[in-house]
């Protein structure tokens, strides 16, 4: 029976955040080539932008592989709604780790075109929370990769911890800790990013 993989580039990058969709076996964080990843408005339903990739030939940006059951993938379907489900070759990926990747068959979900974030569609801060908690439960050069390999930080950001907009978001992170990943490419001043959910 052939195995399946995701390659998670956002809040699927997050443990606890792919447990809230379904059942998911180990993961290996991963570039991918091939796709570049920006942030764009790709559910309107949300009121927020979320990060998205697209085909681009010399890209490449981070992620993580999971290993997701078959029986599963109506929930992740149905979590990546406006997004394509589209195979990726065992090429693309270069692991993080001195160790080889698994077989199997190997899935993403893209865009077609990114819209690009705006006051009414912003970035939010609770969904940034997420995918940056996620990056760093696989190091600092993994969060670093993250922020370097996106696109379209300069759009609107709106710090919404004290009523997170983002239906996955964590309230019991810690923002000082992620703060720091934020402060070279966030449009917020120091003041507005650092108002937390205490606020």
């Amino acid at each position: 029976m052939s195995r399946h993989y995701i390659l998670g580039y956002g809040s699927l990058i997050s443990s606890e955040s792919r447990a809230k969709t379904g059942e998911t076996g180990r993961v290996w964080p991963v570039k991918l080539h091939g796709y570049e990843r920006s942030w764009a408005v790709m559910s309107k339903a949300l009121g927020m932008s979320s990060v998205a990739v697209m085909k681009a030939e010399d890209k490449a940006c981070n992620g993580v592989l999971i290993e997701v059951a078959e029986d599963q993938f109506p929930l992740f379907d149905e979590r990546e709604q406006g997004y394509q489900r589209s195979q990726i070759a065992s090429h693309q990926l270069q692991p993080y780790l001195d160790e080889p990747l698994p077989q199997g068959t190997y899935w993403v979900y893209h865009a077609e075109q990114v819209v690009a974030p705006c006051q009414v569609y912003p970035i939010v801060l609770s969904y940034v929370d997420v995918i940056l908690s996620g990056c760093l439960e696989h190091g600092d050069h993994f969060a670093r990769d993250f922020v370097e390999l996106t696109l379209g930080w300069q759009s609107p950001l709106v710090n919404d911890r004290p009523a997170p907009v983002y239906p996955r978001a964590q309230t019991e992170l810690s923002t000082e800790q992620l703060n720091p990943w934020l402060a070279p490419v966030s449009t917020l001043t120091l003041h507005e990013l650092t108002l937390s959910y205490d606020s």
